[in-house]
């Protein structure tokens, strides 16, 4: 972290979202330091996983989770530059059918009485997706950072996270679940001390910009 001072050079590549943000005198929650206000330009210096290290215009930086930042759109690409790409949602569309697909396979078998109640529950232990579709508007969870993203055909952009900076992702299928075979080892048992539903943080939803740079 840097201390204020005139930065003449200072250009905004990002602003706060409406709720601010907390922010750390380095990418360690324990050192926590002065909290951003709500839509105060900053310029993203560096990254760090899911931590971000952020410029302000007086010459103060700190670290934020930079998964919350909201860019500031940028002028067209001259002179050769190459097309900024948007983050594909496609390959996540794929890992979501399949984690549905096994998942209805694992429950025709229980409604025909080929397993029983803990083989279906081992067969679909560790399996997590998350999709929601409303017309052209998709929002899909990537569990293997712990985000929401939302797109419009093409593109997609981080709509929500469930976590702080260098928080655990959320659970991830066993290493078998690409075969269906099931894996016990895919999730803790309960006396290895799984962590209860209600003890997660809450969702940070992050603002979509209104000018489509989304």
């Amino acid at each position: 972290m840097t201390s204020p001072g005139d930065t003449a050079d200072f250009r905004p590549t990002h602003v706060v979202p409406q709720e601010g943000l907390p922010a750390w005198e380095a990418p360690d929650v324990s050192r926590p330091t002065a909290a951003l206000d709500p839509f105060l330009p900053v310029q993203l210096l560096s990254r760090q996983g899911e931590w971000g290290e952020i410029l302000c215009a007086n010459g103060w930086s700190a670290w934020v989770d930079g998964r919350l930042l909201v860019a500031v759109p940028q002028p067209p690409p001259t002179g050769g530059r190459p097309l900024a790409r948007s983050e594909d949602p496609t390959p996540l569309l794929a890992r979501s059918a399949d984690v549905l697909e096994r998942y209805r396979r694992a429950a025709d078998q229980l409604a025909a009485g080929r397993v029983d109640t803990e083989g279906f529950r081992r067969g679909t232990r560790g399996l997590r997706a998350g999709v929601v579709i409303d017309g052209e508007s998709v929002w899909l969870y990537d569990e293997a950072v712990g985000r929401w993203l939302y797109g419009e055909g093409g593109r997609a952009a981080t709509y929500a996270v469930v976590s702080g900076p260098g928080s655990a992702a959320g659970p991830r299928p066993p290493d078998g679940s690409r075969s269906g075979a099931p894996d016990d080892g895919g999730a803790p048992a309960p006396d290895e001390g799984a962590p209860d539903d209600a003890g997660h943080e809450s969702t940070l939803v992050v603002e979509i910009p209104e000018s489509g740079d989304r």
